[in-house]
Protein backbone atom coordinates (compact mmCIF):
# COMPACT_ATOMS: atom_id res chain seq x y z
CA UNK A 1 0.00 0.00 0.00
CA UNK A 2 2.82 2.40 0.89
CA UNK A 3 4.51 1.60 -2.41
CA UNK A 4 1.27 2.44 -4.23
CA UNK A 5 1.00 5.81 -2.45
CA UNK A 6 4.63 6.63 -3.30
CA UNK A 7 4.04 5.71 -6.91
CA UNK A 8 0.90 7.87 -7.05
CA UNK A 9 2.76 10.80 -5.49
CA UNK A 10 5.61 10.39 -7.98
CA UNK A 11 3.22 10.34 -10.94
CA UNK A 12 1.46 13.47 -9.69
CA UNK A 13 4.82 15.25 -9.33
CA UNK A 14 5.85 14.32 -12.85
CA UNK A 15 2.50 15.51 -14.22
CA UNK A 16 2.88 18.80 -12.37
CA UNK A 17 6.42 19.36 -13.71
CA UNK A 18 5.35 18.50 -17.26
CA UNK A 19 2.43 20.89 -16.93
CA UNK A 20 4.66 23.72 -15.74
CA UNK A 21 7.22 23.10 -18.48
CA UNK A 22 4.48 22.98 -21.12
CA UNK A 23 3.00 26.19 -19.78
CA UNK A 24 6.40 27.89 -19.84
CA UNK A 25 7.13 26.62 -23.34
CA UNK A 26 3.72 27.77 -24.50
CA UNK A 27 4.35 31.24 -23.09
CA UNK A 28 7.81 31.36 -24.70
CA UNK A 29 6.42 30.28 -28.08
CA UNK A 30 3.65 32.81 -27.73
CA UNK A 31 6.22 35.52 -26.94
CA UNK A 32 8.40 34.55 -29.93
CA UNK A 33 5.37 34.45 -32.22
CA UNK A 34 4.33 37.91 -31.03
CA UNK A 35 7.87 39.18 -31.64
CA UNK A 36 7.93 37.73 -35.16
CA UNK A 37 4.49 39.13 -35.91
CA UNK A 38 5.54 42.56 -34.64
CA UNK A 39 8.74 42.45 -36.71
CA UNK A 40 6.73 41.50 -39.79
CA UNK A 41 4.24 44.28 -39.11
CA UNK A 42 7.09 46.81 -38.83
CA UNK A 43 8.44 45.52 -42.14
CA UNK A 44 5.04 45.66 -43.79
CA UNK A 45 4.42 49.18 -42.53
CA UNK A 46 7.74 50.40 -43.95
CA UNK A 47 7.23 49.07 -47.48
CA UNK A 48 6.57 49.83 -50.23
CA UNK A 49 9.30 52.48 -50.49
CA UNK A 50 9.74 54.62 -53.62
CA UNK A 51 13.15 56.15 -54.31
CA UNK A 52 14.19 58.54 -57.07
CA UNK A 53 17.29 57.43 -58.96
CA UNK A 54 18.48 57.97 -62.56
CA UNK A 55 18.96 56.26 -65.90
CA UNK A 56 21.98 56.62 -68.18
CA UNK A 57 20.41 59.67 -69.86
CA UNK A 58 20.51 61.29 -66.40
CA UNK A 59 16.73 61.39 -66.27
CA UNK A 60 15.10 60.86 -62.85
CA UNK A 61 13.40 57.50 -62.45
CA UNK A 62 11.21 56.39 -59.56
CA UNK A 63 11.83 52.84 -58.36
CA UNK A 64 9.63 51.09 -55.80
CA UNK A 65 10.91 48.53 -53.29
CA UNK A 66 8.28 46.13 -51.91
CA UNK A 67 10.79 44.71 -49.46
CA UNK A 68 14.45 45.06 -48.49
CA UNK A 69 16.83 43.73 -51.17
CA UNK A 70 18.25 40.29 -50.35
CA UNK A 71 20.78 39.76 -53.17
CA UNK A 72 22.84 42.90 -53.69
CA UNK A 73 25.64 43.60 -56.14
CA UNK A 74 27.76 46.54 -54.94
CA UNK A 75 30.33 48.00 -57.34
CA UNK A 76 32.92 50.66 -56.42
CA UNK A 77 34.21 52.02 -53.15
CA UNK A 78 31.34 53.93 -51.56
CA UNK A 79 28.75 51.35 -52.63
CA UNK A 80 30.56 48.61 -50.76
CA UNK A 81 31.61 50.59 -47.70
CA UNK A 82 28.25 52.24 -47.12
CA UNK A 83 26.53 48.84 -47.05
CA UNK A 84 29.17 47.56 -44.62
CA UNK A 85 28.69 50.63 -42.42
CA UNK A 86 24.95 49.94 -42.37
CA UNK A 87 25.59 46.34 -41.28
CA UNK A 88 24.31 44.85 -44.53
CA UNK A 89 27.26 42.67 -45.53
CA UNK A 90 25.08 39.55 -45.42
CA UNK A 91 22.98 41.04 -48.24
CA UNK A 92 25.93 41.40 -50.64
CA UNK A 93 26.17 38.49 -53.10
CA UNK A 94 28.98 40.14 -55.10
CA UNK A 95 31.22 43.20 -54.84
CA UNK A 96 33.87 44.71 -57.11
CA UNK A 97 35.82 47.83 -57.97
CA UNK A 98 37.73 48.90 -54.85
CA UNK A 99 40.23 51.72 -55.45
CA UNK A 100 41.48 51.36 -51.86
CA UNK A 101 41.35 48.75 -49.11
CA UNK A 102 38.12 49.02 -47.14
CA UNK A 103 38.39 51.04 -43.94
CA UNK A 104 39.87 49.08 -41.02
CA UNK A 105 36.65 49.03 -39.00
CA UNK A 106 34.86 47.17 -41.82
CA UNK A 107 37.55 44.67 -42.82
CA UNK A 108 36.11 41.84 -40.73
CA UNK A 109 32.67 42.28 -42.28
CA UNK A 110 34.20 42.59 -45.76
CA UNK A 111 36.10 39.31 -45.34
CA UNK A 112 32.73 37.54 -45.60
CA UNK A 113 31.83 39.22 -48.89
CA UNK A 114 32.21 37.62 -52.33
CA UNK A 115 34.69 40.02 -53.97
CA UNK A 116 34.98 39.47 -57.73
CA UNK A 117 38.31 39.34 -59.56
CA UNK A 118 37.26 41.73 -62.33
CA UNK A 119 37.48 45.37 -61.27
CA UNK A 120 34.47 46.13 -63.46
CA UNK A 121 32.48 42.90 -63.87
CA UNK A 122 30.63 42.09 -67.07
CA UNK A 123 26.88 42.01 -67.54
CA UNK A 124 27.03 38.22 -67.84
CA UNK A 125 28.89 37.91 -64.54
CA UNK A 126 26.30 39.99 -62.73
CA UNK A 127 23.40 38.05 -64.27
CA UNK A 128 24.96 34.85 -62.87
CA UNK A 129 24.75 36.30 -59.35
CA UNK A 130 20.94 36.64 -59.66
CA UNK A 131 20.77 40.02 -57.91
CA UNK A 132 17.61 41.85 -56.90
CA UNK A 133 19.47 45.17 -56.45
CA UNK A 134 22.54 46.80 -58.05
CA UNK A 135 24.23 49.70 -56.26
CA UNK A 136 26.94 51.50 -58.21
CA UNK A 137 28.08 54.56 -60.14
CA UNK A 138 26.65 56.19 -63.24
CA UNK A 139 29.47 54.91 -65.48
CA UNK A 140 28.70 51.23 -64.86
CA UNK A 141 25.36 51.51 -66.65
CA UNK A 142 26.67 52.33 -70.11
CA UNK A 143 26.14 49.91 -73.03
CA UNK A 144 29.68 48.51 -72.85
CA UNK A 145 29.31 47.52 -69.20
CA UNK A 146 26.03 46.58 -67.53
CA UNK A 147 23.72 48.45 -69.88
CA UNK A 148 21.11 51.01 -68.89
CA UNK A 149 18.87 50.43 -65.91
CA UNK A 150 15.82 49.59 -68.08
CA UNK A 151 17.10 46.08 -68.74
CA UNK A 152 17.58 45.37 -65.05
CA UNK A 153 14.37 46.99 -63.85
CA UNK A 154 12.32 45.08 -66.45
CA UNK A 155 13.87 41.86 -65.15
CA UNK A 156 13.03 42.51 -61.51
CA UNK A 157 16.36 44.03 -60.49
CA UNK A 158 16.20 47.46 -58.83
CA UNK A 159 19.10 49.89 -59.23
CA UNK A 160 20.56 52.95 -57.56
CA UNK A 161 23.25 55.34 -58.86
CA UNK A 162 25.40 57.39 -56.47
CA UNK A 163 24.45 61.00 -57.11
CA UNK A 164 28.01 62.33 -57.25
CA UNK A 165 29.21 59.62 -59.63
CA UNK A 166 28.19 61.58 -62.72
CA UNK A 167 24.43 61.84 -62.42
CA UNK A 168 24.08 65.43 -61.22
CA UNK A 169 25.91 68.51 -62.48
CA UNK A 170 26.84 69.88 -59.05
CA UNK A 171 28.47 67.34 -56.78
CA UNK A 172 28.17 68.20 -53.11
CA UNK A 173 28.49 66.79 -49.60
CA UNK A 174 24.69 67.04 -49.37
CA UNK A 175 24.40 64.51 -52.22
CA UNK A 176 26.51 62.03 -50.25
CA UNK A 177 24.17 62.50 -47.30
CA UNK A 178 21.12 61.90 -49.51
CA UNK A 179 22.62 58.67 -50.86
CA UNK A 180 23.12 57.29 -47.35
CA UNK A 181 19.62 58.29 -46.26
CA UNK A 182 18.11 56.72 -49.38
CA UNK A 183 19.91 53.44 -48.68
CA UNK A 184 18.60 53.59 -45.14
CA UNK A 185 15.06 53.75 -46.53
CA UNK A 186 15.66 51.03 -49.10
CA UNK A 187 16.92 48.55 -46.50
CA UNK A 188 14.75 49.73 -43.59
CA UNK A 189 17.79 50.74 -41.51
CA UNK A 190 17.00 54.42 -41.25
CA UNK A 191 18.33 54.85 -37.72
CA UNK A 192 21.75 53.52 -38.73
CA UNK A 193 21.77 55.73 -41.81
CA UNK A 194 20.82 58.79 -39.79
CA UNK A 195 23.62 58.07 -37.30
CA UNK A 196 26.16 58.01 -40.16
CA UNK A 197 24.75 61.23 -41.58
CA UNK A 198 24.79 62.94 -38.17
CA UNK A 199 28.48 62.08 -37.81
CA UNK A 200 29.26 63.52 -41.25
CA UNK A 201 27.30 66.74 -40.75
CA UNK A 202 28.70 67.37 -37.29
CA UNK A 203 32.27 66.79 -38.49
CA UNK A 204 31.86 69.11 -41.48
CA UNK A 205 30.31 71.76 -39.24
CA UNK A 206 32.98 71.46 -36.55
CA UNK A 207 35.92 71.49 -38.96
CA UNK A 208 34.49 74.39 -40.99
CA UNK A 209 33.89 76.39 -37.81
CA UNK A 210 37.36 75.64 -36.49
CA UNK A 211 39.11 77.05 -39.57
CA UNK A 212 36.72 79.94 -40.19
CA UNK A 213 39.11 82.54 -38.75
CA UNK A 214 42.22 81.19 -40.45
CA UNK A 215 44.00 83.12 -43.19
CA UNK A 216 42.44 82.30 -46.56
CA UNK A 217 44.44 79.77 -48.56
CA UNK A 218 44.43 79.00 -52.27
CA UNK A 219 44.32 75.39 -53.36
CA UNK A 220 44.13 73.05 -56.32
CA UNK A 221 42.99 69.46 -56.43
CA UNK A 222 44.56 67.58 -59.31
CA UNK A 223 44.94 64.11 -60.76
CA UNK A 224 47.61 62.85 -63.14
CA UNK A 225 46.73 60.57 -66.01
CA UNK A 226 48.84 59.93 -69.07
CA UNK A 227 50.63 63.22 -69.74
CA UNK A 228 47.74 65.40 -68.57
CA UNK A 229 46.87 67.17 -65.36
CA UNK A 230 43.19 67.05 -64.55
CA UNK A 231 41.88 69.68 -62.11
CA UNK A 232 38.79 69.29 -59.95
CA UNK A 233 36.59 72.37 -60.31
CA UNK A 234 34.03 74.05 -58.09
CA UNK A 235 31.20 71.74 -59.20
CA UNK A 236 33.04 68.60 -58.09
CA UNK A 237 32.77 67.08 -54.62
CA UNK A 238 36.42 67.91 -53.95
CA UNK A 239 35.73 71.52 -54.95
CA UNK A 240 32.71 71.64 -52.65
CA UNK A 241 34.79 70.37 -49.73
CA UNK A 242 37.60 72.89 -50.30
CA UNK A 243 35.12 75.75 -50.68
CA UNK A 244 33.23 74.79 -47.51
CA UNK A 245 36.54 75.12 -45.68
CA UNK A 246 36.82 78.74 -46.76
CA UNK A 247 39.69 78.23 -49.20
CA UNK A 248 39.97 79.68 -52.71
CA UNK A 249 39.77 76.93 -55.31
CA UNK A 250 41.93 77.94 -58.25
CA UNK A 251 40.85 77.07 -61.79
CA UNK A 252 37.25 76.65 -60.58
CA UNK A 253 36.03 75.69 -64.06
CA UNK A 254 38.10 72.49 -63.75
CA UNK A 255 39.33 70.31 -66.61
CA UNK A 256 42.76 69.61 -68.08
CA UNK A 257 45.66 72.03 -67.75
CA UNK A 258 49.34 71.99 -68.71
CA UNK A 259 52.40 72.32 -66.50
CA UNK A 260 52.72 75.99 -67.49
CA UNK A 261 49.15 76.65 -66.29
CA UNK A 262 49.87 75.10 -62.90
CA UNK A 263 53.01 77.20 -62.48
CA UNK A 264 51.11 80.36 -63.40
CA UNK A 265 48.26 79.63 -60.96
CA UNK A 266 50.80 78.88 -58.19
CA UNK A 267 48.46 77.67 -55.40
CA UNK A 268 49.39 77.73 -51.71
CA UNK A 269 48.81 74.00 -51.54
CA UNK A 270 48.15 71.17 -53.95
CA UNK A 271 46.20 67.98 -53.32
CA UNK A 272 46.95 65.06 -55.63
CA UNK A 273 44.22 62.44 -55.97
CA UNK A 274 45.21 58.80 -56.34
CA UNK A 275 43.87 55.23 -56.60
CA UNK A 276 46.28 52.77 -54.97
CA UNK A 277 44.40 49.47 -55.48
CA UNK A 278 46.57 47.70 -52.95
CA UNK A 279 49.87 49.38 -53.87
CA UNK A 280 51.03 51.39 -50.84
CA UNK A 281 53.70 53.18 -52.90
CA UNK A 282 51.18 55.05 -55.06
CA UNK A 283 50.48 58.05 -52.75
CA UNK A 284 54.18 58.99 -52.57
CA UNK A 285 54.70 58.34 -56.27
CA UNK A 286 51.85 60.69 -57.16
CA UNK A 287 52.99 63.65 -55.06
CA UNK A 288 56.57 63.16 -56.26
CA UNK A 289 55.33 63.94 -59.76
CA UNK A 290 55.15 67.48 -58.40
CA UNK A 291 57.83 67.55 -55.70
CA UNK A 292 60.60 65.91 -57.73
CA UNK A 293 59.86 67.52 -61.09
CA UNK A 294 62.37 70.37 -61.69
CA UNK A 295 59.75 72.14 -63.79
CA UNK A 296 57.67 72.73 -60.66
CA UNK A 297 60.51 73.86 -58.38
CA UNK A 298 59.28 77.47 -58.39
CA UNK A 299 55.84 76.58 -57.00
CA UNK A 300 55.11 77.90 -53.52
CA UNK A 301 53.53 74.56 -52.61
CA UNK A 302 56.78 72.78 -53.52
CA UNK A 303 59.01 75.25 -51.66
CA UNK A 304 56.85 74.99 -48.54
CA UNK A 305 56.32 71.23 -48.88
CA UNK A 306 52.55 71.64 -49.11
CA UNK A 307 51.78 68.99 -51.69
CA UNK A 308 49.50 66.28 -50.28
CA UNK A 309 48.03 63.04 -51.48
CA UNK A 310 44.34 62.24 -51.03
CA UNK A 311 42.58 58.97 -51.92
CA UNK A 312 40.04 59.33 -54.70
CA UNK A 313 37.52 57.54 -52.48
CA UNK A 314 37.73 60.37 -49.94
CA UNK A 315 36.70 63.07 -52.41
CA UNK A 316 34.74 61.40 -55.23
CA UNK A 317 31.45 59.67 -54.35
CA UNK A 318 32.95 59.52 -50.89
CA UNK A 319 30.06 58.06 -48.88
CA UNK A 320 31.22 57.34 -45.34
CA UNK A 321 34.71 58.58 -46.30
CA UNK A 322 33.39 62.13 -46.52
CA UNK A 323 34.73 62.71 -43.00
CA UNK A 324 38.20 61.55 -44.05
CA UNK A 325 38.12 63.85 -47.06
CA UNK A 326 37.12 66.97 -45.17
CA UNK A 327 39.78 66.29 -42.53
CA UNK A 328 42.52 65.75 -45.13
CA UNK A 329 41.70 69.01 -46.87
CA UNK A 330 41.48 70.93 -43.57
CA UNK A 331 44.82 69.59 -42.33
CA UNK A 332 46.57 70.46 -45.58
CA UNK A 333 45.03 73.90 -45.86
CA UNK A 334 45.50 75.01 -42.25
CA UNK A 335 47.17 72.65 -39.79
CA UNK A 336 50.20 71.89 -41.94
CA UNK A 337 50.43 75.50 -43.05
CA UNK A 338 51.46 76.70 -39.60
Amino acid sequence: MKKLKKLTTLLLSVMLIVGLVSCGTSKQLSSNENSNVQSQENNDSHYPVTITTYNYLKEPVEITFDKAPERVVAIYQNSIETLLALGLEDKIVAAAGLDHDVKDEYKDAFSKVNYLEDFTPSKETIIMEKPDFILSWYSIFDDKRLGDIDYWNENGVNTYMSLNSGVVSERTIENEINDILNLGKIFNVEEKAQALVDEITSTVSEVSSKVSNEEKQSAMVIEFYDDKIYTYGSKTLAGDMVTKLGAELLNPEGGNIGAEDLIKLNPDCIFVSYMDRGNENVPVEEINKILENPAFASLSAVKNKRVYSIPLGDMYSSGIRTIDGINTFANGLYENEK
